[in-house]
């Protein structure tokens, strides 16, 4: 099923600005408007992400929702493998699930880049966020690739369930930083590092 109208009426989003809609009112709005199924991956979606959402998201009937748990999966585990090397930690322990990124941060942690090279497309953005001394700037940065994730992959699903899913993950990261305060983007980032190295990623 497509969403002409349902997207049609939304305001548009852009990185960096406030969310021009609030979320308890597009809440309201995709519960009224999707089918029984695209609502059930919605929900998925709007889950905080744990073990069990992730390992949901993964094996989703969607190949959009399989793929945005499953990059996200990647982010977190190279921040974590980004984290060990700081520490001098052995990364092999804290990297999470299967698949190309998560067998290289394995099995290539004496390469600087962890041999991303060839299998993430994001790897210098990811890597570079170590680089970010200001924790809200950082944090705000991590949200800034998974915004762009999302825009690129959605580029040509007009109308789609998938543009449903992207625009409101893109929502919900812009409504979250106009309400943050800079001590508050502070404790959200030690909150994830508290969180990654545990082996587990909040949204």
């Amino acid at each position: 099923m497509t969403y002409e109208y349902l997207l049609a009426g939304l305001p548009e989003l852009k990185a960096g600005s406030d969310a021009p809609v609030s979320l308890d009112k597009l809440n309201e709005l995709l519960d009224e408007c999707l089918t029984e199924s695209d609502r059930a991956l919605l929900d998925l979606l709007r889950a905080p992400i744990d073990e069990q959402t992730l390992e949901q998201g993964l094996k989703a009937d969607n190949k959009f929702v399989r793929a945005w748990f499953g990059f996200n999966q990647d982010l977190n585990n190279v921040l974590v493998a980004q984290i060990c090397r700081k520490h001098g930690f052995d990364p092999k322990q804290k990297i999470v699930g299967q698949g190309e990124v998560a067998e290289h941060l394995r099995t290539h942690n004496a390469q600087k880049d962890f041999g991303l090279g060839e299998v993430m497309d994001e790897y210098q953005e990811v890597l570079a966020l170590a680089q970010i001394e200001d924790l809200m700037a950082r944090e705000k940065a991590i949200d800034a690739i998974r915004f762009e994730w999302l825009q690129s992959r959605t580029e040509f699903d007009y109308f789609s369930a998938e543009m449903v899913f992207s625009y409101y993950l893109e929502a919900v990261m812009l409504h979250r930083w106009s309400l943050l305060t800079v001590e508050e983007g502070e404790k959200v980032f030690r909150e994830l590092v508290a969180d990654m190295k545990k082996g587990v990623k909040l949204d």
